[in-house]
């Protein structure tokens, strides 16, 4: 069996070739047989590979690749099914008005949980990533991290965070984490704060750009291949290195919207993701269909995107998450932060279907509490952390 005979399937060329170089051995290995008294060597096939190691190759295949394999044959297909792995969604964190008590919502079951957490009292939340919250407690201006499902908290030093948006790299556990906080202080100049975990103080710095960028809470940032990105109210990429600690607003004018789109609290309804080596922008407004571009670093321009080819959005004001593999009526869609008909549906907007889910429930951002919910990566078993609702 040849790379081609593989990739007639549609099988990506990154995950044939780990499956050649695993059987390189298979392919080079030869049984001797005995036919009419007479030795014969035979060359050793594709098909001749033990199950454990068919198994073992299909498990390193991503889900798209894995179903596409499994109509090689029935042998395949048995051993893809057995070990396939989806990828599981964020979950939909809520922030009470009032109390201890937090929601969780998982749009895969349908299903919300209930857990108290008195140690976020009066604190709001700032971002998320790889399940940690970054939190600001403005009555004494406490910034600290929480892992909600083994309720770890670091602590970093006092810092006043008034409207500016906030973000960090990686989890606090790591020696490389640092927090990012950006504000302009003109439309040419920004002021730039960070923080490392075990600091006993935050760097400010200000920094100068040619083009305008003016932050605000409805501001949004990623870190992405070592770099903060930062997309200003209106449209334009800021871009802050923290290893040479430099500030500079990319040569790319915004992504073009119709002209509908620039109504009434139109700015609250965009959001900014990353996905394999890419920036993505989310721009909704009102009744109409998502807009999503994607930044083209070569030609520095964006580009809109007809389809999202199977990848997942879940866009929320402070931090958005994109998904792979996942399974189902999720593929190729965006899921927005607002659940209806009391916990059975979560808004989203299919690609396939060009439509929201439910029908007519698109998102009013004007109304939104940008600091009310966020997505958050979920535990490996619920039900060691929470009571699920009736």
């Amino acid at each position: 069996m040849s790379f081609l005979y593989c990739n007639c399937y549609g099988i990506s060329s990154l995950s044939v070739y780990f499956l050649f170089r695993s059987i390189e051995t298979i392919n080079n290995d030869r049984r001797m047989t005995v036919k009419d008294g007479k030795e014969t060597v035979e060359q050793r096939t594709l098909a001749d590979l033990p199950t454990e190691l068919l198994e073992f190759i299909l498990s390193h295949l991503t889900l798209k690749d894995s179903i596409r394999s499994s109509v090689v044959s029935k042998r395949w297909y048995a051993a893809a099914v057995s070990v396939r792995k989806a990828n599981h969604p964020p979950w939909l964190m809520y922030f009470p008005k009032a109390g201890n008590l937090y929601e969780f919502y998982d749009p895969a079951h349908c299903k919300t949980y209930f857990v108290d957490y008195p140690e976020l009292f009066g604190s709001r939340v700032c971002y998320t990533k790889d399940g940690w919250l970054l939190l600001y407690r403005p009555r004494n201006h406490r910034v600290f991290f929480f892992q909600p499902f083994s309720r770890e908290l670091i602590k970093l030093p006092k810092f006043e965070l008034t409207f500016q948006i906030v973000a960090f790299s990686c989890p606090p556990t790591d020696a490389t984490c640092v927090v990012f906080t950006v504000k302009h202080i003109s439309p040419t100049v920004v002021v730039i704060s960070t923080c490392c975990p075990g600091a006993t103080e935050w760097t400010t710095v200000n920094h100068q750009n040619r083009l305008p960028f003016v932050s605000s809470v409805w501001n949004k940032i990623i870190f992405y291949n070592g770099i903060f990105y930062c997309l200003s109210l209106t449209g334009w990429l800021g871009v802050y290195n923290p290893v040479k600690l430099t500030w500079h607003v990319l040569v790319v004018p915004p992504p073009k919207c119709p002209d509908s789109f620039y109504a009434r609290n139109w700015w609250k309804g965009k959001f900014l993701a990353e996905y394999e080596g890419g920036l993505l922008v989310i721009y909704t407004c009102g009744t109409a269909n998502p807009i999503i571009f994607k930044l083209d670093v070569t030609k520095m321009f964006w580009q809109e995107m007809e389809t999202l080819d199977g990848l997942t959005l879940f866009a929320s004001f402070l931090s958005s998450h994109s998904r792979t593999d996942l399974t189902g009526t999720m593929r190729n869609s965006v899921y927005f932060p607002k659940v209806r008909f009391f916990g059975r549906r979560c808004i989203s907007y299919s690609f396939d279907d060009h439509r929201y889910y439910p029908r007519k429930q698109f998102h009013d951002w004007g109304k939104q509490d940008p600091f009310g919910n966020i997505w958050i990566d979920p535990p490996q078993d619920p039900s060691t952390f929470f009571n699920e609702s009736c």
